[in-house]
């Protein structure tokens, strides 16, 4: 029985070894990180989004950019606690800062830095993604070769913080070096009550690629501060509140 329990913590530790030489951290230092994103956890080696890595978020159109936004401020609401600050980085900002705290994040906890150039941005979202005070980074680019993509994740490696790029109207859907790759699509709302309206917003959240992992694809709602799964379409599934705002 022992000599199993060696084994197993042998193999346990191997395992956490590779995933650090791949880029891996579930968070910095040993707490684990809440996103309340609950079933779509289990696809990450670790059940847990990993943090300290780049995500590759890639939106076809406008109405899934807009989309993707919305989700990725989700998961921001969860990375910037105790008044952490993260920078969104972009040439096109559509996004409407008091509008923010709707998706679990206080709108003065996020810098946003406007530029005009594509090569500017990814400078900047580099530069920012290798300073360890910010909790995360969003850049919003349209093209990422694999050479920008590996620097931009030596840069997470070194400093711990979280990027997220979000790639909208890329020409090509290209290999890169993140450690995901997802797709967040928009659904009809869905109203709890059964009442009409616009209702809640409702996400198709697809993880097309994940190192180790196993991709998915899952439909969510955001209500009252957190996930909600939807089954068949009327059937909600609520899972832990990322944070309350207020």
């Amino acid at each position: 029985m022992i000599e199993r329990f060696a084994k197993k913590d042998i193999i346990d530790k191997l395992q956490k070894e590779v995933l650090s030489l791949q880029g891996y951290r579930t968070s910095r230092g040993n707490e684990r990180t809440n996103t309340g994103l609950g079933p779509i956890e289990n696809a990450f080696p670790g059940k847990s989004l990993p943090t300290g890595v780049v995500h590759e978020f890639i939106s076809p159109t406008t109405e899934d950019a807009a989309a993707t936004a919305a989700f990725i401020t989700c998961l921001l609401g969860s990375l910037t606690k105790e008044n952490n600050k993260c920078l969104w980085v972009g040439t096109k900002r559509t996004l409407f800062p008091p509008g923010l705290s709707a998706f679990g994040i206080h709108p003065e906890n996020v810098i946003f830095i406007d530029l005009f150039r594509q090569k500017d941005v990814l400078w900047t979202i580099e530069e920012a993604l290798k300073c360890n005070a910010l909790s995360a980074v969003v850049g919003e680019i349209k093209e990422l070769s694999f050479t920008e993509s590996r620097r931009l994740q030596l840069a997470v490696e070194q400093s711990g913080v979280t990027g997220f790029i979000h790639r909208t109207l890329p020409r090509f859907e290209n290999t890169v070096a993140c450690v995901t790759r997802w797709k967040i699509k928009t659904m009809p709302g869905i109203s709890i009550d059964g009442m009409p309206g616009l209702g809640f917003p409702s996400w198709k959240v697809g993880l097309e690629k994940v190192r180790n992992g196993k991709p998915g694809e899952w439909q969510v709602q955001w209500s009252n501060g957190r996930f909600r799964y939807i089954i068949g379409q009327k059937t909600l599934i609520s899972e832990t509140p990322v944070r309350k705002i207020g």
